[in-house]
Order: C-alpha cells, then sequence, then structure tokens
C-alpha cells in the first residue's frame, strides 16, 4: 500500500519536472484514498512558499472544510524542509511517508528532526526510504540536467 501511494507522489514530482521545477510530490491520502495531490511551483507561481507538500495541505483542507487533517497521511518524495514540517504538524497529519532524505535542507532527521527533536502539541509519525531509489534518481537526473544546461 505505502508504494502505491508513494508512486502516485512521484507521478507529481514528474509534472513538476516536466514544468522545470525541483521534481517533488506529495500525495494525502485518508481512509486509504487520495484527497490532495501536490508538486513544486515554486518557479511557476514565483513564490517560495509553493512546495508539493502546502498545495498538497491547502487542498486536502479545502477537500475536507478544516485545516485539522485528522487521520490524514502523506506521502512525499523528498524529506520536508522546516518550512513544510511545520505546516504538516500545525495540519495535524497523522503520518508522513518519505522517499529519499534531503541532506541539505530536510527538517525530518537530516539537518535538524522537527517531529521528534522538539516538544510540539501534535506528534507526527514518520517512516522513511519508500521507493528511496526512485525518488533519489529522479532528483539525481534532475539536477545533472539542470547542470548541463547552464554549462551550455
Amino acid at each position: 500500500m505505502q508504494e502505491k501511494f508513494m508512486k502516485e507522489a512521484l507521478k507529481e514530482a514528474k509534472k513538476a519536472y516536466k514544468k522545470l521545477e525541483i521534481p517533488v510530490g506529495a500525495v494525502i491520502v485518508k481512509d486509504g484514498k487520495i484527497i490532495a495531490r501536490g508538486h513544486n511551483l515554486k518557479e511557476t507561481k514565483e513564490d517560495t512558499t509553493k512546495h508539493a507538500e502546502i498545495i498538497a495541505i491547502q487542498k486536502a483542507s479545502k477537500k475536507l472544510s478544516a485545516w485539522r487533517l485528522i487521520d490524514c497521511e502523506m506521502y512525499v518524495t523528498l524529506e520536508p524542509c522546516a518550512m513544510c514540517a511545520g505546516a504538516i504538524i500545525n495540519s495535524r497529519i497523522k503520518k508522513v511517508y518519505i522517499g529519499t532524505m534531503d541532506e541539505k535542507t530536510g527538517a525530518v532527521g537530516s539537518v535538524l528532526n522537527l517531529f521528534e527533536d522538539f516538544t510540539f502539541n501534535h506528534k507526527v509519525e514518520v517512516e522513511k526510504g519508500i521507493l528511496q531509489e526512485e525518488c533519489k534518481n529522479m532528483l539525481k537526473q534532475f539536477f545533472k540536467e539542470l547542470r548541463k544546461s547552464k554549462n551550455v
């Protein structure tokens, strides 16, 4: 089941890739069904807050008519940054499944861990490494192509 939903997050990441956005995708699941999807749109929208996780949270909140995403789970291809980890905590998402870690800006274990190292009013469960190679390889390929295009 976890791989099925991470594959859907990877589909979102591919949408970002095609738009020359960093390929990160997220889906939010409630009761075994996807209720929201998101992919990075920072460049397209010229808005630093348009991360896949934030977009998916906004869509899920609209769908449920609630800011509390109780009993929802998020599948995201890349470890959330501090902004997204904070939004996940504040939206009360129950569990986050992460594809690959982000050694430069990750806030769920790589650079810092907002889910475990601090005491907030909501505790988020986390599982890492779901389809890790696929998630990691998409990012590597994107940045390889980006570097190549800038050298031309």
